[in-house]
């Protein structure tokens, strides 16, 4: 070959230039989305600090409205009772969604037939869309009429729209484990059951708890399933969760209507605290997800 054709084959394609243009801008562009995601979430975060610090100690955990205020209009005093009931009810949301979401995600990855399967996963897609308000309406209608408000109206609610949060997580966590590890124990004779319960389960618990914390978070600032089951509540703090409950994001919103500056000011530090929980259960949610991705990986 010539110098000249080297010296062809060495310029710089116009068609390749292009793409490593093109290639260069969405990279820069993708640095500036994500850029602005990062500047909005500080934004956000900072928005709601700087309102809510001025009432943030230890009273507004520990102490509950004043006794002679109702809910509707509470003037001073803590919101010990929205955190005891936000605790209480997230607890037993959590209580029902998870060991049925596990069950679901089990029967899917691992025996439903493939026409199930395929009817089963979109179901649970359309579960996971389908608005708060409308589980709040159809637990109202369930639960609620005719029995008065509850917490555990209110926490069953919660729980219909954790279930295909954790089912997912769970479903995706099922298919990364190696079928190499079911082939072994079946070939050794362990029954199909069982090698799922004893071998492949164990090797998803950290993607089973970040699908778990993930819909934790979600559900704990649901504000309009409680309004339905869980909203008429005194100022006292309750643990008996065949009451209604008080909740911060219900709490949250009531303060906001109010005429207050004071109440004001508790609704953004509860948004804090409410918030801030958010933030750390997403850190540990990535932290637990990082640990079963490696895990899943030495098994394979």
């Amino acid at each position: 070959m010539s110098a000249a054709d080297v010296s062809v084959l060495q310029r710089p394609n116009d068609k390749l230039v292009r793409r490593r243009a093109f290639n260069r801008g969405m990279e820069v562009l993708a640095w500036v989305a994500a850029a602005l995601a990062v500047a909005l979430l500080g934004v956000l975060v900072w928005s709601v600090a700087k309102r809510g610090a001025s009432e943030l100690n230890l009273d507004l955990i520990t102490k509950s409205p004043a006794a002679n205020e109702f809910s509707l209009n509470p003037t001073s005093g803590g919101l010990a009772n929205a955190f005891v009931g936000t605790f209480i009810i997230v607890g037993i949301a959590t209580a029902m969604a998870l060991p049925f979401g596990i069950l679901v995600a089990i029967y899917v990855n691992e025996f439903a037939p493939r026409a199930v399967k395929n009817f089963l996963s979109p179901s649970l897609d359309i579960l996971n869309g389908i608005p708060a308000i409308v589980i709040g309406i159809f637990v109202f209608g369930l639960l609620v009429v005719g029995h008065g408000q509850s917490g555990l109206a209110g926490a069953f609610a919660l729980a219909i729209l954790m279930l295909p949060l954790v089912a997912r997580a769970t479903i995706e966590v099922l298919a990364l484990v190696p079928n190499s590890l079911r082939e072994a124990s079946l070939g050794l004779g362990v029954p199909r059951w069982r090698t799922t319960l004893g071998i492949v389960l164990p090797q998803t618990i950290g993607g089973i708890l970040t699908g778990t914390v993930l819909a934790v978070a979600r559900v704990a600032g649901e504000t309009a399933p409680l309004l339905f089951t869980s909203s008429i509540v005194g100022t006292s703090t309750s643990w008996n969760p065949t009451q209604a409950l008080q909740s911060i994001p219900v709490a949250i919103f009531e303060l906001s209507e109010s005429a207050t500056p004071a109440d004001h000011a508790r609704a953004w530090a509860a948004a804090l605290v409410l918030l801030l929980f958010i933030l750390f259960t997403s850190l540990i949610a990535r932290w637990l997800a990082n640990r079963s991705r490696r895990k899943i990986a030495r098994a394979g």
